[in-house]
């Protein structure tokens, strides 16, 4: 196989194979979810968590995630991205391999006037934001096959949902009670309003998954959901962050987690970003090689979709949220090497939260960024000379002068 062509397909198909090899090799991962096999009923704590699939869409299949035989505190961990950085990545594929993706078939577009009692279900239990008790009967015995992909969480077997039940109440925020009932909200203000009264991504995310939110309601693919709820809040911390005054000085931060490792600069301009990835070999989709590959924006935003998928937005959120919370404005150019350390696909969340440690680290401050650069790739494994090829936004900041640098 292309090993580049692995890198930019991550399981979509795009080799024609009917089945992934690299992906089919961890869904053969036998872990503690064995026992489930063949069962009928389940009976456990949703964390909450609720699937869409995108498969022959726009008629998909959707439904609630169950844990067997799990509390409320252990089920609560396998959807808080918190705990899953506490763990290993054998451990994280073998707590979240006991979700059971319990799904029924529905049109994306019966999310409001649905005739399904099992989607209404799934979206009253998407509204908590603690785990539920979750009784689930299916037609047939359940699937032993686990699901993997680059953007989504790994997830245990499935089960052709024939009933189920929630035995508590949901508790549900007052925030989102408001914004599920108000059908005049845009998806993109709810999606704003949420995140402006912290409510988690992954909650915001079922929520537009599960089609609870805006004005035409429809379900949308949970994968697609992630991606758009790190763009949406994305431009909205963005439209904010354009007025703020530009940091004082160059300074790079490093870090991150599962060997998902983030360079990150930020120079004292208007807000542009940039972002390589650097795929060395033996990590998670290469075979003997280095892929590396960017993408960028200036300060008018991101046009079109990222040839980086969800990672580039999830990248670009962490360094938002980070000049918002400072309130200032800056030109962030990042290296994100994954390593052969990163041996699994754990989902794109794996980025967000991998930037995020890195910009929580005390940065270095530097005199210029040639100084920063040579930083930089002092803790990058892969030689400046192969990645520099890439960056462009960077190469046009170190060749333009600014009018503030006249004064």
């Amino acid at each position: 196989m292309n090993s580049s062509l692995c890198i930019k397909c991550k399981g979509k198909g795009l080799c024609g194979r009917p089945f992934c090899p690299i992906l089919e090799k961890f869904r053969s991962i036998e872990t503690s979810f064995s026992g489930i096999t063949g069962e009928t009923s389940i009976f456990g704590a949703s964390p909450p968590s609720v699937f869409v699939g995108r498969h022959n869409y726009p008629e998909v299949r959707a439904g609630p995630m169950i844990p067997p035989q799990l509390g409320g505190d252990e089920a609560s961990l396998l959807e808080d991205p918190k705990a899953l950085l506490k763990m290993g990545i054998q451990d994280i594929i073998s707590s979240r391999s006991r979700l059971v993706r319990a799904s029924t078939g529905v049109n994306v577009k019966n999310a409001r006037n649905t005739d399904n009692p099992l989607i209404e279900k799934s979206q009253e239990l998407a509204l908590s934001k603690k785990p539920v008790d979750t009784e689930a009967w299916f037609s047939k015995p359940i699937r032993n096959k686990l699901k993997f992909d680059n953007v989504l969480t790994p997830m245990g077997p499935s089960g052709e949902l024939k009933d189920f039940d929630i035995t508590e109440n949901p508790r549900v925020p007052r925030k989102v009670d408001s914004l599920v009932y108000d059908t005049d909200a845009l998806a993109k203000d709810a999606i704003s309003e949420l995140w402006g009264s912290n409510i988690p991504a992954e909650h915001i995310t079922r929520l537009l998954s599960i089609g609870l939110l805006g004005q035409e309601r429809r379900l949308v693919p949970t994968r697609w959901s992630i991606t758009a709820v790190d763009d949406m809040v994305g431009k909205q911390l963005l439209m904010k962050i354009r007025d703020y005054q530009q940091v004082s000085n160059v300074c790079v931060f490093s870090g991150g987690a599962f060997g998902n490792h983030f360079e990150i600069m930020m120079i004292p301009r208007s807000f542009t970003f940039e972002l390589i990835e650097v795929w060395m070999p033996q990590a998670v989709w290469t075979g003997g090689t280095t892929w590396i590959e960017s993408d960028s924006e200036d300060l008018s935003g991101k046009k079109g979709y990222s040839n980086l998928a969800g990672g580039y937005y999830a990248a670009r959120l962490a360094a938002l949220e980070h000049m918002s919370s400072i309130r200032r404005q800056a030109s962030v150019f990042m290296v994100r090497e994954i390593r052969p350390e990163y041996w699994a696909p754990l989902g794109v969340w794996v980025v967000r939260e991998a930037a995020r440690a890195a910009l929580e680290a005390q940065p270095q401050v530097f005199g210029s960024v040639e100084e920063a650069l040579m930083g930089m790739s002092s803790r990058l494994r892969t030689p400046s000379s192969k990645w520099m090829e890439k960056a462009k936004m960077l190469c046009n900041i170190r060749a333009q002068r600014t009018l503030d640098s006249f004064f």
